[in-house]
């Protein structure tokens, strides 16, 4: 069901793997957006705790900004709950949200010191692209990144992971 007209967004009531769930928070559009890009931004779930654990959200339009320095997808996992795979979970769940918009590549970027995110990266498939220094005018500049690993996820591949 589509929610809005201009851009759209639809409704997912079933993002779950049994361990995680996307629970849908709000959709930023305008000033709220990176880049003013249109995005989902969606709470991850920890089903048997019914827990937060998380976040992770889903630009719509891969801009030039984006592919470059923010990425379309970012995500973060709260301190206690890190170290089970569940950034690698939610990715596997967002990309029905992808897929539903026409997506068949997805850009990610993270800080090159971000082993974590980095491993989450390869673990969903996608591929290492190249290392990007930010720019001074980028609002990741001023918060502090300076350099960006760039990965290309082909949601074209069909990933399996076996936890």
């Amino acid at each position: 069901m589509t929610l809005a007209q201009h851009p759209p967004f639809y409704e997912f009531k079933h993002l779950n793997d049994g361990v995680i769930a996307l629970e849908h928070k709000c959709f930023l559009q305008g000033k709220a957006a990176m880049d003013r890009v249109p995005a989902y931004l969606f709470t991850i779930m920890h089903l048997a705790a019914n827990q937060p654990i998380g976040e992770i959200d889903l630009r719509l339009i891969p801009t030039d900004y984006l592919q470059l320095y923010g990425g379309q997808m970012g995500y973060h996992i709260d301190v206690p709950y890190r170290g089970h795979r569940f950034a690698v979970r939610a990715c596997l769940l967002l990309q029905e949200v992808a897929q539903a918009h026409g997506l068949t590549e997805v850009w990610i970027t993270c800080n090159p010191d971000n082993l974590a995110s980095r491993r989450t990266c390869e673990l969903i498939g996608a591929t290492y692209v190249n290392e990007v220094k930010v720019p001074f005018a980028s609002e990741l500049y001023w918060r502090g990144d300076r350099f960006k690993c760039r990965y290309l996820w082909d949601l074209t591949q069909h990933h399996s992971l076996t936890f």
